[in-house]
């Protein structure tokens, strides 16, 4: 890895810092060569103060470290991409992020589709809704439709039409998000148990 400590800022790149499981961006700070390489030594994240004017691992005081996991320099050599497990709020205000963001786990368009499922749910009365429907019939109904769809996408999964097996595919996985709702639980709660696996 070539990193060009000298092409500005006197000898400080910037670093941005990004969690590693949620990929949501927690702060920005500068290393010099020194920096670096303690992070590289102890795996914990360590920057170059320019209010300090010295070395400073996140969280010495604190104790909110960063467990270093990876570090990426860009095309131009002269910045970082450092993934890492934060170890308590990253911001010195106490929140997760340095722009007062949460750092909770998304899944894009899932995400989007999982509150939209939440918004019908709660309100279960609305007639034209046909996610509300499912959850006013109750959890058999939506159990039995899960069922009907997996059978479905098994079918179609043994034929040769891809756009019947894709169509298929996301009416199982809309129908699981519902199931999940209705349980109580979310695909996070999905996607912590095959973590939990893969370890």
């Amino acid at each position: 890895m070539t990193i060009d400590f000298q092409k500005e800022r006197n000898g400080l790149v910037p670093a941005i810092i990004q969690d590693a499981r949620t990929k949501n961006v927690l702060m920005l700070g500068y290393m010099n060569e020194e920096a670096f390489k303690k992070t590289q030594e102890t795996k914990k994240v360590t920057f170059f103060s320019r209010s300090k004017q010295r070395l400073w691992t996140k969280g010495e005081e604190s104790g909110n470290f960063l467990q270093l996991v990876d570090i990426k320099v860009d095309c131009d050599n002269d910045s970082l991409l450092v993934l890492a497990n934060p170890k308590g709020p990253t911001c010195h205000t106490g929140t997760a992020t340095c722009w007062g963001e949460s750092n909770a786990q998304t899944f894009g368009f899932l995400s989007e589709l999982e509150h939209i499922i939440d918004s019908r749910k709660a309100n279960q009365e609305d007639e034209n809704s046909y996610v509300a429907s499912l959850f006013r019939k109750g959890i058999n109904k939506i159990a039995q439709k899960v069922g009907e769809e997996a059978v479905e996408t098994v079918i179609e999964a043994k034929d040769t039409n891809e756009e019947l097996f894709l169509n298929e595919s996301a009416d199982l996985l809309f129908h699981l998000l519902i199931l999940l709702k209705a349980k109580g639980f979310a695909l996070g709660d999905v996607v912590k148990v095959l973590e939990s696996r893969h370890e």
